[in-house]
């Protein structure tokens, strides 16, 4: 099989598909795919504009939820100029330049949402387990730290990743398997030995797609614990309602997360039309959902929209 050098001088290019067997209907498809991630921008929106202008909610728990909206707005950011152009304009190709930022983007927002939703187990873990030192273990000034170290621990996962993948010749089906780059379906069009790429990979799913959760299984374990030995019944319940929020949003990341890896692993056969729902209910699952889970779910959050709303109104009359 002919090969292309990314160093070639003709421009190299990559290949998105859209929905296999309903190209005729993308028109009629991108209206839902709009409407959800209009939903996800306007939420996530409106939840970081209601902690940056209400003061009581600068609290770590609230800042952690800042940090959450953020990598859902850039979730949603990073997939929607592909997705969007090949729905609505039939637009396959994109750049090899541009491919390799997307995957850097996708994935590095990927592993935020996992390393956020750990740091607010971790919240939930102090302020339940260890009330009296919660005040002063997790200041504004800690929780920046820990922002700072999560981007930190994204960036210099998925960089080594792609650096590896940029280095190897790629064959002359260039044609990728969703609307956006991932770097586990690019890596499949490489003409060469991947092994170090895999070991890599595999090393980060270790260290961030399989730890993460399991010490947020350990935090919510010791937190039941410290639940069940209080005395009184509203105070568990309490202490259980301060925790759903957050709950939900896990399992809104981990259930497609859990679900996208089975299809791959073990539906190889399986249609992919298949392939293609589970990688886009993973993406947009998460972005679309959380600020719905909070708005709901917070009252102080839900107290602060109204008083957005109604400020808003107040300014419009």
């Amino acid at each position: 099989m002919s090969k292309v050098m990314n160093t070639t001088q003709d421009p190299f290019y990559f290949i998105l598909t859209g929905i296999p067997g309903f190209e005729a209907y993308h028109i009629w498809i991108s209206i839902p795919c709009c409407c959800l991630y209009i939903i996800s921008i306007m939420g996530n929106t409106t939840i970081l504009t209601v902690i940056r202008t209400e003061p009581s909610l600068v609290q770590p728990m609230y800042l952690f939820l800042c940090m959450l909206a953020l990598t859902d707005l850039g979730l949603t950011l990073s997939t929607l100029p592909t997705a969007m152009q090949l729905l609505w304009f039939n637009k396959q190709k994109i750049s090899f330049e541009g491919c390799f930022a997307q995957c850097f983007f996708l994935h590095a927002f990927s592993f935020m949402e996992s390393s956020v939703l750990l740091a607010m187990s971790f919240d939930r873990y102090m302020a339940i387990c260890r009330p009296l030192h919660y005040a002063t273990i997790l200041n504004n000034s800690v929780v920046g730290r820990m922002g700072l170290a999560i981007l930190c621990r994204c960036v210099l996962a998925v960089l080594p990743s792609l650096f590896l993948l940029k280095r190897l010749p790629f064959c002359r089906s260039h044609l990728l398997s969703h609307s956006y780059c991932l770097h586990q379906d690019m890596i499949r069009l490489v003409c060469a030995d991947i092994r170090v790429n895999n070991w890599y990979a595999f090393a980060v799913v270790l260290l961030i797609i399989v730890m993460d959760p399991l010490l947020i299984v350990l935090s919510y374990t010791l937190i039941l614990k410290s639940i069940l030995g209080t005395a009184s019944r509203a105070e568990r319940l309490r202490a259980l309602n301060n925790c759903l929020s957050h709950m939900l949003a896990v399992l809104v990341l981990y259930v497609p997360m859990v679900g996208v890896s089975i299809t791959h692993r073990f539906s190889k056969r399986a249609p992919p039309l298949v392939h293609v729902i589970m990688a886009n209910i993973y993406l947009l699952a998460p972005p679309v959902m959380n600020p719905i889970i909070y708005s709901v779910k917070t009252k102080q959050i839900r107290q602060g929209i109204f008083h957005l709303i109604s400020q808003r109104s107040r300014h419009l009359r």
